[in-house]
């Protein structure tokens, strides 16, 4: 979560689908089941995934006059949300939105396939056929899931790539929550590049934090959100925004969300509710004072 070069790799390269028994979810990726299922957490992945196309050149490197690639981030974000049509799908008009991308394989062939199965489509179905031949190393609750996902994802997944280039303002947009292209792409210009170090904290700020950790609550996981509240807090305001879901899944495990949470006392922190996948939270005062 603070290496956001890493994550940006995580989401356009290649996932390892094994898993070493029932608890490990090493074959979702970066993703959890509520975000293929819910997409809570799609916001952030995609605002990454426009970062990178704008400011950053396929190595890595810093991308010149990343505002003259707006059409190229935008094109990239379309090929890694492709869904392929239907065979018997009826033909679409010429102003109306499609899903299916499979034209830009040749821009971006890694993200889209020629028939226009995009790098989550891919990974959903991947994930899928993991759970079905490997019953005995999945949970009941994954193999409930995946049958919910072959049931319909193709399809509400392809409305959804659809909503997401409906123009914000238009007379029929719905949904105060509603994802769009044109908000990643806002977003990716207002944050800059993705960061490609870890922060570390200092000696005395992880030994205050260890002092304070409730048993049963990972040392690693408060270090973690310590962290990335410093290196994410804006100048104007105390509070960041948590990216609960996304943390799930760098977990990989929910109980960060759903557990770990929780139980992290106000002497280290003061969050809200979670919705949608996402919270705010801001450090004690104490240990805001400590520089990273």
């Amino acid at each position: 979560m603070l290496n956001e070069w890493k994550e940006f790799q995580d989401y356009t390269g290649v996932v390892n689908y094994t898993a070493r028994n029932k608890q490990d979810t090493t074959y979702l990726g970066r993703f959890t089941f509520d975000t293929i299922l819910d997409f809570e957490g799609l916001n952030r992945v995609l605002t990454i995934l426009a970062r990178g196309f704008l400011f950053h050149n396929e190595n890595g490197s810093p991308a010149e006059a990343p505002r003259e690639r707006i059409d190229y981030a935008k094109r990239g974000l379309c090929a890694w949300c492709s869904v392929p049509d239907s065979k018997k799908a009826t033909p679409r008009e010429a102003w109306q939105f499609g899903s299916d991308f499979g034209k830009l394989h040749r821009d971006f062939p890694g993200l889209v396939e020629e028939n226009g199965s995009g790098w989550f489509h891919r990974h959903v179905h991947r994930v899928v056929d993991f759970v079905r031949e490997n019953p005995e190393q999945v949970s009941s609750s994954a193999q409930k899931k995946c049958a919910a996902i072959e049931k319909g994802f193709d399809h509400t997944w392809q409305d959804k790539v659809i909503q997401m280039q409906i123009p914000l303002f238009a007379p029929t947009t719905k949904g105060q929550w509603g994802l769009r292209f044109d908000s990643f792409l806002a977003q990716a210009l207002e944050l800059g590049p993705l960061r490609s170090e870890d922060p570390e904290l200092s000696p005395a700020l992880v030994e205050r934090l260890r002092s304070l950790t409730p048993k049963g609550v990972p040392v690693e996981v408060v270090e973690t959100l310590v962290a990335y509240y410093l290196a994410n807090k804006p100048q104007d305001s105390d509070w960041v925004v948590l990216p609960v879901a996304n943390f799930d899944a760098y977990f990989g495990t929910t109980s960060f969300g759903r557990k770990y949470l929780k139980q992290i006392p106000e002497a280290i922190m003061e969050r809200s509710e979670t919705g949608f996948g996402l919270c705010r939270y801001r450090l004690d005062p104490g240990l805001n004072g400590k520089q990273i």
